[in-house]
Parts: C-alpha cells; sequence; structure tokens
C-alpha cells in the first residue's frame, strides 16, 4: 500500500474478533484504552494474529489513576513488554498536576515501556501548559476532526506543526454516519464521483490532505468496509477546489458537535489505523 509513514518528533467489549480481521486484512496500527475495557481482547488478538511484536504499532492511553500503575496494567493486559505510543486520554485527567503527570510519563518512555509517549485531546492551552515543564515533546495529539469543526481546529494544526507534533483524527466520518445530510455532502458527493469512490473515502483523503493521520473504528467484521478504508491509499489527491469545497461547507456545519460526539466517544472499540502514525507504518486511524 502507498500510505507513508508519518515519523514522531522523537524518532466492556470483547474486540478480539474484530481486531484479528483488521490484521488479517491489513490494518498493523491498533488503538485501544484503558476506559475501552478491552486491551485483554486486544492482546488475544496479536498474540493469535502470528504476526511478531515488531510488526504491529500498538497505542494505549491513560485513563487516571496513578500513571506507572496504570501503565504496567495495560501492558499486562494487552500482553506486551512495551507499547509503541502511550497518551494521556483527556487533559482534565492531569489537570492539577500535569507536570507530575507528564515526568511519570517521560519516565516510562525511558525505562523502554512506551517508545513514544503523547495526549489526546489537548487544546491549544493544554500544550502550553505542559511544554512549559516538558522534556520531552509529545509525539501526538489525537483528536476529534472532521470537516465541521477544521475551523477550530486550524489554529491547534498550526501550533502542533510548529513543536513537530503529529495530529492524529478520530471520529472523521462524522459528518456522514452521525449528522447526514449536512452542508458537506455535496461537495463531498461530487469529488465521490470523479474519484469513483465513496464518501467515506473522500473524507478520509481530505484528512490525508490537511496532514493528519487517520484514525477510524473498525466496529464490523465487514470485509468490504475495511477494504474501504484501506483504499484510500491508492485514491488521487483531492484537487485544490474539492478541498477548499469540503472546508467552506463544513464552516456552515453544526458547532455544538465537538462537545456531542466527544462525550459518546468514550465507549468503543480499539481503533485500527491505515494511515501509519508510526516510525514504520502508516495506517488509517479510528472512531467512525
Amino acid at each position: 500500500m502507498p500510505f507513508h509513514s508519518t515519523p514522531l518528533n522523537d524518532g466492556n467489549s470483547d474486540a478480539t474478533d474484530f481486531v484479528e480481521q483488521a490484521i488479517d486484512n491489513g490494518f498493523w496500527h491498533i488503538d485501544t484504552a484503558s476506559i475501552y475495557g478491552n486491551e485483554e481482547s486486544v492482546g488475544v488478538a496479536i498474540r493469535e494474529s502470528g504476526l511478531t511484536r515488531r510488526e504491529l504499532y500498538i497505542t494505549t492511553k491513560y485513563d487516571g489513576g496513578n500513571v506507572r500503575e496504570e501503565m504496567e496494567k495495560s501492558l499486562k493486559k494487552l500482553g506486551v513488554s512495551y507499547v509503541d505510543l502511550y497518551l494521556i486520554h483527556f487533559p482534565g485527567l492531569v489537570k492539577d498536576n500535569m507536570a507530575e503527570a507528564w515526568a511519570e510519563f517521560e519516565k516510562i518512555k525511558s525505562d523502554g515501556l512506551a517508545k513514544s509517549i503523547g495526549v489526546s485531546n489537548f487544546a491549544i492551552e493544554n500544550l502550553v501548559e505542559l511544554l512549559k515543564t516538558a522534556k520531552v515533546v509529545p509525539a501526538a495529539n489525537q483528536v476529534l476532526f472532521h470537516p465541521y469543526n477544521y475551523v477550530q481546529n486550524a489554529s491547534l494544526l498550526e501550533f502542533s506543526a510548529k513543536f513537530n507534533i503529529v495530529t492524529e483524527a478520530y471520529s472523521s466520518l462524522t459528518p456522514i454516519t452521525k449528522v447526514p445530510g449536512g452542508p458537506v455532502d455535496k461537495p463531498i458527493q461530487r469529488a465521490a464521483k470523479r474519484l469513483n469512490a465513496t464518501p467515506a473515502q473522500v473524507i478520509l483523503s481530505w484528512v490525508r490532505s490537511k496532514g493528519v493521520v487517520i484514525v477510524t473504528s473498525v466496529q464490523s467484521t465487514k470485509k468490504y468496509r475495511l477494504k474501504e478504508y484501506l483504499e484510500v491509499a491508492d485514491l488521487p489527491p483531492l484537487t485544490a477546489q474539492e478541498i477548499l469545497d469540503i472546508e467552506t461547507e463544513g464552516a456552515k456545519g453544526p458547532t455544538a458537535l465537538s462537545m456531542h460526539v466527544l462525550a459518546r466517544r468514550v465507549v468503543p472499540l480499539a481503533a485500527l489505523t491505515l494511515l501509519g502514525l508510526g516510525v514504520r507504518w502508516l495506517t488509517l486511524p479510528m472512531t467512525l
């Protein structure tokens, strides 16, 4: 697949079937979290995949408690000795002790329990606060990102780029899965017709055009859906006009979506990425 690797700046559902199917179909980046309640079943799928640890890129997230203890719990559940990326899931988890918590993350990295460390759902002000004392800049920030909240996120992308913080997008398919019939439908459909692609593929292509890593959840074992996501890598790029049209119409969309979707996000399965966020792979990324 022509997905490129994205170098980082430092160089209670049973998800077994979903993860196994995704791995079998070419997904190598698995994104989960303590709060999803599925790390153990993800670990089962990893062991049953037949792949070596080095052939997979594994991300999990901290969801409160003693940082070191929670990291060790996640590693035990996943059945691995390290993860490739460990994220603070929400800034509110460390709002009263951000410097101390990040220092623990840095220790986890230096001890080899995580190759890279980062954050999720951090706004600019959260990153500014963290960077005041950080010795290691977050490798990535995973955020809610779709055409309807691009305007709100544009400054965050710019800020992150200055510090080589990779932005990962989740819930990018919100315009067709949560609020179909909105303003972006028409430009998405026009681009889909030109490319002989699906609306989902057009949105994911748009995310790629912004230099953002795609994270999408695979909550189905349907092979055609997995194939649909992976084929985004083979599509011709969107034109500058198509990108502009999607963003122009996106600016007219519902602005209350951000918090609404974020509140519902704490549910699902492991995210299986396509547009790789790793030193070695490219994968597509997480919740729909």
